[in-house]
């Protein structure tokens, strides 16, 4: 089988984090079988070999001139995740109107089988027309801030209407973002299915060696309680919930203290983290609060196994889907507190393998990190379940079977 794979986010070299799950899964299709070639818009930074890339073909396309001035996707795009930055308008009026002709020209020389676009906007609108005209089944995957765009303007609405209604099957990592596509975009409820994207249980695995000797370079104590939490420093990270849930542990507030020291390790760069630095100096937290900016990708299993406890405290502000670091952290066998958004339920069962509190609580938060510092035996076996859920159910083994699965469906149907 022929998957065309659209994508504005795509690694672009050793350890970059951007679309490094669209790889994972475009990898798997190859080990699976399938013939794949992603199909992404150029950037300058671009720096992959063919032999680097795992059997996947890789096609480019530019949309602006110079080279310098492709500056749209791989994670510049949006300011905090909240509205596009203001040169995205004009680059993406070029993107939606070049770059649409250059994946139809590419649609028509390799006659694919099946497309599967990773985000509506830009690239499910991209393919669509391409798509319907060609008889070629489409599959429109929702990551998350796509969801946000499509409804920002009239414009975007119907690009993004156009392609669910194009579509044979939509997918999505959250309830709450299949909600707003029904919702506000008129997707068709009866396309969609849940699938989240996954991890690879070899390449992150439990290894508290390297958790230890990342523990000592970072300056944090051998027996320190540590919480992590892993994203871009953006509101719907939600990472101030658990800034403010810090003071909860040290007895600031006439609360017992833990017997415990607890240090919160914060992994990410983005336009909210001036705002939560200062946070924590205003709480008087700032000395058990470790900001450590952006990680390759490659280097982060070292800071997921680090961890005592994995924390997603993520809210909506806006809508967003199943962040990729909580299946990683599952993968190191650690347990969970997340909120019940952001598709954390998907992966994460109340007191099986962590906790689920409600968004915007850091009390609720602090209570069920008590409860695991309390309770070495229970961390300890909601971890193992985390690690053993990753195995049976969200390798990428299991999510991308699902998928082919999906693409045969439709390009049976396709031929009647």
């Amino acid at each position: 089988m022929k998957i065309g794979v659209l994508t504005h986010n795509y690694p672009r070299f050793a350890g970059d984090f951007s679309g490094s799950f669209v790889e994972a899964l475009c990898r798997e299709y190859v080990r699976q079988g399938a013939e794949v070639t992603v199909v992404a818009p150029f950037d300058p930074a671009y720096r992959r070999a063919a032999a680097d890339l795992g059997g996947v073909r890789l096609h480019t396309y530019r949309y602006v001139w110079p080279d310098s001035a492709h500056r749209l996707g791989y994670m510049r795009t949006m300011r905090a995740d909240l509205a596009m930055k203001g040169e995205a308008y004009l680059l993406g009026a070029l993107l939606f109107t070049l770059g649409k002709a250059a994946v139809e020209r590419w649609i028509a020389q390799a006659q694919p089988d099946v497309l599967h676009a990773h985000w509506v906007l830009p690239n499910g609108y991209l393919a669509a027309g391409a798509a319907a005209r060609r008889g070629i089944p489409l599959v429109v995957s929702i990551p998350g801030s796509d969801a946000l765009v499509a409804g920002q303007n009239p414009l975007f609405k119907r690009m993004a209407r156009q392609a669910f209604a194009t579509a044979g099957l939509i997918t999505a990592n959250s309830a709450d973002l299949r909600e707003v596509a029904v919702r506000d975009l008129g997707a068709d409820p009866a396309k969609f299915e849940l699938i989240i994207y996954g991890v690879d249980p070899q390449a992150l695995r439990p290894d508290p060696e390297a958790g230890a000797a990342l523990r000592q370079r970072l300056g944090l104590a051998a027996d320190s309680f540590v919480l992590l939490g892993v994203g871009r420093m953006v509101p719907k990270k939600g990472f101030d919930s658990i800034i403010q849930a810090m003071p909860l542990f040290s007895g600031a507030h006439g609360d017992t203290p833990l017997p415990q020291r607890v240090d919160l390790v914060l992994v990410g760069d983005g336009d909210t983290r001036a705002t939560w630095e200062a946070l924590a100096r205003a709480l008087g937290v700032e000395a058990n609060v470790h900001f450590v900016g952006s990680v390759p990708y490659d280097q982060m299993g070292a800071f997921y196994n680090l961890a005592d406890v994995f924390v997603m405290p993520s809210v909506t502000q806006p809508v967003d889907g199943l962040n990729v670091c909580v299946l990683d952290a599952m993968a190191c066998a650690k347990p969970i507190v997340a909120t019940v958004v952001a598709g954390n339920p998907l992966v994460v069962t109340d007191g099986e393998n962590g906790f689920l509190v409600q968004e915007r609580s850091p009390g609720s938060l602090a209570a069920a990190v008590t409860r695991l510092v309390e309770q070495p035996a229970l961390r300890l076996a909601l971890g193992a379940r985390s690690r053993q859920r990753i195995e049976q159910e969200f390798a990428w083994q299991h999510l991308a079977r699902r998928y082919l699965a999906h693409f045969e469906r439709l390009v049976e149907n396709a031929k009647r």
